[in-house]
């Protein structure tokens, strides 16, 4: 081995130990495991509803039940981070826990913002591409303390978003594309958040 190999080495060595330690702990599997299986059942009740909004009262019931979907997520993976604050964080883990709420921030006020706006405009078939950009860009915006599996799926979160722009409301209203897309992308990185726990 050179003497550059050795210190290419050395700097990976370092990387993986930085990125190691500034990994949040404070994410809970469980809980991402939880706002999955919110957006199936949450797809599944607009499925009985309304199944694609075809007028504005439809519209509005899509909106409220992703909403009541979304505040409930929020609410679990918040309230699992709290738990895990008060119980079992050490001091630079509680420091960490505000630049972690603070990094996805953005992209859920954004995300509400825009969803509103949309809801008063009555342009629903808008809403599921804002959803899956925002959150995209949220866990994007979270590289840093997620599991690096997940930036995969941030990246096809952004890209799914970006098309559903540009869908019709036949497609982009469909009960399913919320319902996997989320409930999909939140079970899978419960997997990956407990297969970090483990290491």
């Amino acid at each position: 081995m050179t003497e550059l190999e050795r210190a290419l080495s050395d700097i990976a060595e370092v990387r993986e130990r930085l990125a190691a330690a500034q990994r949040f702990r404070g994410y809970s599997a469980l809980a991402s495991g939880v706002s999955g299986l919110f957006a199936l059942v949450a797809g599944g009740v607009q499925a009985l509803l309304i199944g694609t909004p075809a007028n504005p009262h439809d519209g509005r019931v899509y909106f409220a039940i992703w909403f009541v979907c979304c505040a409930a997520s929020i609410a679990v993976n918040y309230g699992a981070i709290a738990q895990w604050f008060v119980n079992d964080a050490s001091a630079r883990e509680r420091w960490q826990t505000r630049t972690v709420g603070l990094s996805i921030l953005p992209a859920v006020i954004l995300g509400a913002a825009l969803s509103f706006a949309v809801l008063r405009a009555q342009e629903f078939s808008l809403l599921p591409g804002i959803w899956f950009g925002c959150y995209g860009v949220g866990l994007f915006a979270s590289r840093l303390t997620v599991p690096r599996a997940v930036l995969p799926i941030a990246a096809v979160f952004v890209a799914i978003g970006a098309a559903l722009m540009f869908a019709p409301a036949s497609i982009a209203l469909q009960f399913w594309i919320p319902a996997l897309g989320f409930g999909l992308a939140q079970l899978l990185i419960a997997v990956l958040v407990a297969r970090e726990r483990v290491r």
